[in-house]
């Protein structure tokens, strides 16, 4: 079902030197409906000004936000603020520079020449963002290949580490944690270390931090004499670090743009910055939200990108939205349990997956596709009379688009010219505002995460009762008991079902002894 050519030229706002647009002329929102959110929605507008000049933005941590200066340094409220931002991306630029030419090399007389890999460890936004940037900008002209870290999966570690086996003396690490107290990415730097301890390669010496200043990470960093330190902000959120030195210095290191990357964003700010929804993608995508899911995120978010350098998106937004959105509190303090479902993948690969529930399933959600024009770098081939791989690409976004029309189903189509760094900094940026604008409507804080910290202390609870076990089976020599007898002899009868995970895990490692019963219950475990 086409819309009308009248209504498409209404709904639709371009952005020309970006090559950017915006169309949601296929959502099922009428005029009447924004005009009533007029109000809030210039409420939305005081809030982001106010944050953009450095008001506390986060009480919880009585911190402000501030990663729109990361592109536009003028705009931070202090000279100090200014001045730190454009010193450390002069310092990123200079220091990929020196690693690129080899005037920085990995150590030691036998060693080759310069440092040909990255291996970043980091996790949530010290990752994502970077992992982004690396997979859609990315190619065979690399200066540098990348390899994440980016979980406390011991056997995912050990895939990352195996592909650098015989290349890690010419690895440079870089670590990324604003606290360093972040027990995966600890984690990660022990198995990283461990691995240079094992070829006899100094860890220290071929390694980089980004982290906050004073900060546990800091504090190993200059004991041991890393290659360079980096900071991290405590007014830049993990999910929107990816302008910061965060993203910037991988990115850099692998070859990438970053002033291409950055004038984007810059560019996206300056358009999402204007007070007339007509003619703002950010304030018209945060009202359709609100407008789709009730202002209770009713409705779910799918992220469809027509392209694999887009790949990674979903993942990126999934952090950078519900994180921001997913909330139990109101700024009043009140009971709101707000949130914003987000998932997806590629087109056309994964619309095989679930467009046949999208048009015929659950009413329940609204998709973004991202649609992009330029279809490769070079000349295309036809697959068919007059038809190329492209054009079969572009068939199936809008025809997947007009299926979903057919059966009343409302989505909006983000354009872009190319996928390069420009048009990756506007994405981001124009999530990131529109994230702004949509907490402020429904009445959140968007810039804090209470419940990532409960599941951290959590886990440390867990923890904390592993110990307890290994310790009660050191006492009690080599006897055998069942997890009932092992809660009973920790004084802890409710938490059997986590001793049960616990000494599975255990046992299946080699650090327990399992002797196997016909039912869970009477199975028994015992010293190694």
């Amino acid at each position: 079902m086409s819309v009308p050519w009248e209504q498409f030229c209404e709904q639709l706002i371009e952005e020309p030197i970006l090559g950017f647009r915006f169309d949601a002329s296929r959502m099922p929102v009428q005029r009447a409906d924004l005009e009533a959110l007029k109000g809030p929605l210039g409420a939305a507008f005081a809030q982001m000004k106010a944050l953009e000049a450095g008001e506390i933005a986060n009480p919880d941590e009585k911190r402000r936000v501030g990663h729109y200066w990361l592109r536009a340094p003028e705009r931070a409220p202090e000279p100090a603020l200014t001045e730190a931002i454009t010193e450390t991306r002069e310092r990123i630029k200079a220091f990929a520079g020196q690693i690129h030419a080899g005037k920085i090399a990995p150590p030691g007389a036998n060693a080759p020449a310069r440092f040909t890999q990255l291996l970043l460890v980091g996790i949530g936004g010290s990752a994502l963002g970077p992992q982004l940037v690396s997979d859609a900008l990315g190619g065979p002209q690399d200066r540098m290949q990348v390899h994440f870290i980016d979980n406390t999966d011991p056997d995912g570690i050990d895939r990352t580490l195996g592909g650098l086996r015989d290349s890690l003396a010419e690895t440079l690490v870089l670590v990324i944690s604003k606290s360093g107290g972040t027990k995966e990415t600890r984690n990660g730097i022990l198995e990283v270390e461990h691995a240079f301890e094992q070829q006899n390669l100094p860890f220290a010496a071929q390694t980089v931090a980004i982290t906050g200043e004073g900060s546990a990470l800091y504090k190993q960093a200059k004991d041991q004499g890393f290659l360079e330190i980096f900071p991290m902000w405590d007014w830049v959120g993990g999910r929107t670090s990816v302008t910061s030195a965060v993203g910037l210095l991988p990115a850099a290191l692998q070859g990438i743009d970053i002033d291409a990357l950055l004038e984007g964003a810059r560019r996206m700010d300056e358009l999402t910055r204007l007070e007339d929804p007509a003619r703002n993608p950010a304030a018209r995508m945060a009202l359709l939200w609100h407008l789709a899911g009730g202002g209770q995120g009713e409705r779910d978010m799918v992220i469809l990108p027509y392209k694999d350098r887009l790949l990674l998106m979903g993942r990126y937004l999934q952090q950078l939205i519900m994180e921001s959105i997913g909330k139990e509190k109101n700024l009043a303090g009140e009971t709101v349990h707000q949130g914003l479902v987000v998932y997806g993948n590629k087109g056309s690969t994964d619309q095989h997956a679930y467009v046949q529930q999208l048009r015929e399933g659950a009413d329940n959600f609204f998709v973004t596709f991202v649609e992009v024009l330029r279809d490769r770098a070079g000349h295309s081939i036809e697959v068919e009379p007059r038809v190329t791989s492209g054009d079969f690409l572009l068939g199936f976004l809008l025809g997947t688009r007009e299926a979903l029309s057919d059966a009343g189903r409302g989505s909006m189509t983000i354009t872009i010219a190319e996928t390069n760094a420009l048009s990756l900094g506007a994405l981001i940026a124009l999530f990131e505002r529109t994230v702004g604008f949509y907490a402020s409507l429904v009445g959140i804080n968007a810039y804090h995460q209470p419940g990532v910290e409960a599941g951290k202390k959590a886990a440390g609870q867990v923890l904390e009762l592993q110990g307890r076990i290994l310790a009660l089976f050191a006492e009690a020599g080599a006897e055998a008991l069942t997890v009932n007898e092992i809660a009973s002899r920790l004084e802890a009868p409710d938490r059997a079902d986590l001793i049960f995970h616990l000494v599975e895990h255990l046992s299946a490692n080699g650090r327990l002894h399992t002797i196997r019963a016909d039912q869970v219950a009477e199975s028994r475990y015992s010293p190694v």
